[in-house]
């Protein structure tokens, strides 16, 4: 079973360095802005923005900030024997490094378990748990995709700026096919290639981000709520909005919690 050691987030900070450790636990590192040069093993790898970085335990690991300062959140965690034979990243003990295809929703999901672990709300344990699981999930998935070519790129590029500016609209598949002049199931296997999940996904991802920032924001009640975003069935609204964050709307906004836990992966 996973389990978090701490969260670390590393801010520009001058002259950064950390001595040569042989680690008792696992790391998961998000490179956020800058370089950081490691030595993993006598092997040196450099970790730049955008990069998910894996260091099992038992790895010999040293690192030094690289032309400048940086930002990155690292999160230190074990597991159990389940966990490595669940999860190919875990189970083969070995370095990795990736570049990440939803940087965004990885910084927040970062950011989200640092301010849980550095901050006192109620439930903190659960929240962090469930947040870990997410993140060595997403991790494995990542490392296991084979990199997306240029042409998919593109089209999930042209598919995902559609998306951020009609997201409160009705969003039909075949629709979204005629705009890259591709299949339906060609558009969704591709998106979610690109993006690690499907359109339909993606638009209440942008939903839910909306929802929790009005919910915090505004007085809107939860029914202007629900209609500003698209979602007419208000009943329907209630059970997606509880289904990725884990509790209702009116819960949400009485507690202040942010952001939402999405369970994409």
């Amino acid at each position: 079973m996973l389990s978090l050691h701490s969260v670390h987030f590393d801010n520009r900070i001058p002259n950064w360095r950390s001595s040569l450790l042989l680690l008792s636990h696992n790391v998961l590192v998000l490179m956020i802005d800058g370089k950081v040069k490691y030595t993993i093993n006598d092997r040196t790898v450099i970790g730049e923005k955008g990069e998910l970085l894996f260091i099992p335990v038992n790895t010999l690991r040293a690192g030094e900030n690289v032309e400048g300062e940086h930002q990155k959140i690292t999160v230190l965690f074990y597991h159990g024997e389940e966990d490595s034979q669940e999860l190919p990243i875990i189970g083969k003990s070995q370095f990795g490094k990736c570049k990440i295809r939803n940087f965004e929703y990885f910084k927040q999901r970062f950011e989200k378990l640092y301010l849980e672990m550095v901050g006192d709300g109620k439930f903190t344990r659960y929240f962090v748990n469930g947040i870990l699981q997410e993140l060595v999930g997403m991790a494995a998935r990542e490392f296991e995709l084979v990199e997306a070519t240029p042409v998919k790129l593109k089209l999930a590029n042209e598919l995902q700026k559609y998306l951020v500016t009609h997201y409160r609209q009705p969003i039909h598949i075949d629709q979204l096919a005629a705009l890259i002049h591709r299949s339906s199931n060609y558009t969704i296997s591709m998106f979610r290639e690109v993006m690690g999940v499907s359109p339909i996904q993606y638009v209440h991802l942008l939903r839910m981000k909306e929802a929790c920032n009005l919910l915090t924001n505004t007085d809107l009640s939860v029914t202007e709520i629900s209609n500003y975003l698209g979602y007419y069935d208000h009943s329907y609204f209630f059970r997606i909005f509880k289904k990725y964050t884990s509790v209702s709307p009116t819960v949400y906004r009485h507690s202040g919690s942010i952001p939402p836990s999405l369970p994409f992966y």
